[in-house]
């Protein structure tokens, strides 16, 4: 089954959530790890005779992850240079939230893919000032895996050792919504209770599962197909939990300033996003092996491929950012009492996107009333 895509809208819903920590020092990542990763430039050139835009170069910051495949395949295939003609895109990669939100506060990165955590983290410690989000990219790719042998049923995850990649991140606080919702109690800081949530690095969480030392996690891709290749079960996909089984996990975001200054480049990069998440549509197997190609060029090694197959069907590409998610996603982080009531009207400025998607025949997304006015 290849990944999807779609550009439509989704309902507002009620479901297990993204979050933001309350405590600075709780920085937040996108689930993917807590250490960023070198700075690395390159990318195609721009054609010798090809128009410059407003800008010499834009600077794109990414993840080296599944669910930021739509700038893996973008970026390993010229896809975003050929929409910005003479203006040179140069990359950067990054394995957590906060560097990557640093990186686009002090200028290094113009536009960033990124999940939905920084990004309101990065919103709320700036007032509003710093960022926007421009675009979607992925939606799901979440999964419970757990040791088959010591959980068969859902209810059995009670009492259990349960890994989720950082306090306060996305998947934390799904785990501990979704807990609350079976009517157990668990202590949001110290993550012990009825069930106990385990902090872990997804970088050695496989390790952490095959000593024994955590029952099951609740983790992104391609971690949790990992756990599957170590004989762990899933037993729950976190997209059955929302509406239209539609989540944000990986959207785009731009620095304010440089929107304001170069608007022209970031349509060219939305128009590159847009047409890249057609082609990842269109040649699915194509494109599951062309983000491992540049997993490879970027790590030294590409996923293995019984874990790469796994994994890429759960991960849906997607224009639309699915602002209503997100914004339920934060009302419920406010209750698990993660993070305090947030103002996030203007963090959605869609209409550059909506102009891309118009000129594609794809019909507009919508932000949830999250929009800048």
């Amino acid at each position: 089954m290849p990944a999807r895509l779609r550009s439509t809208t989704v309902r507002r819903g009620l479901a297990a959530a993204l979050a933001l920590p309350l405590l600075a020092v709780a920085a937040t990542a996108c689930g993917y790890g807590s250490k960023a990763e070198e700075e690395k430039d390159g990318g195609a050139a721009p054609a010798a005779d090809a128009k410059k835009l407003s800008a010499d170069r834009v600077r794109i910051g990414y993840f080296p992850n599944l669910t930021h495949a739509t700038a893996l395949v973008g970026d390993h295939r010229g896809l975003f240079q050929k929409e910005l003609g003479g203006t040179k895109a140069s990359y950067s990669q990054f394995n957590a939230g906060p560097s990557a939100i640093e990186a686009l506060n002090s200028g290094s990165v113009d536009i960033s893919w990124i999940g939905p955590n920084p990004a309101i983290n990065g919103y709320v410690k700036s007032k509003g000032s710093n960022l926007r989000i421009v675009g979607g990219s992925a939606s799901g790719g979440v999964k419970l895996v757990v040791d088959p042998k010591k959980i068969k049923t859902l209810d059995q995850v009670k009492g259990k050792k349960i890994a989720t990649p950082q306090f306060g991140n996305t998947q934390d606080v799904a785990l501990l919504n979704w807990a609350a919702e079976q009517g157990w109690k668990v202590d949001p800081q110290s993550g012990k209770g009825d069930v106990n949530v385990v902090r872990t690095d997804n970088k050695i969480t496989p390790d952490a599962y095959r000593s024994g030392s955590i029952d099951g996690a609740w983790v992104p891709e391609p971690t949790a197909s990992r756990l599957v290749a170590l004989g762990g079960k899933v037993l729950l996909n976190e997209a059955d939990l929302w509406p239209d089984k539609k989540f944000v996990i990986t959207h785009v975001i731009v620095s304010q300033k440089f929107l304001d200054a170069h608007p022209d480049v970031v349509e060219a990069v939305l128009r590159g996003t847009v047409k890249t998440n057609a082609w990842i549509e269109a040649n699915p197997d194509e494109a599951k092996k062309t983000a491992n190609e540049k997993l490879k060029a970027l790590s030294g090694k590409p996923l293995p491929q019984d874990v790469l197959d796994n994994a890429w069907p759960s991960i849906e590409f997607t224009n639309d950012p699915l602002a209503s998610t997100l914004k339920a996603g934060a009302e419920h982080a406010v209750k698990a009492g993660l993070l305090e009531e947030p103002d996030l009207k203007g963090i959605y400025d869609l209409s550059t996107l909506n102009k891309v998607l118009a000129a594609e025949g794809e019909p507009a997304v919508e932000d949830a009333g999250l929009g800048v006015k």
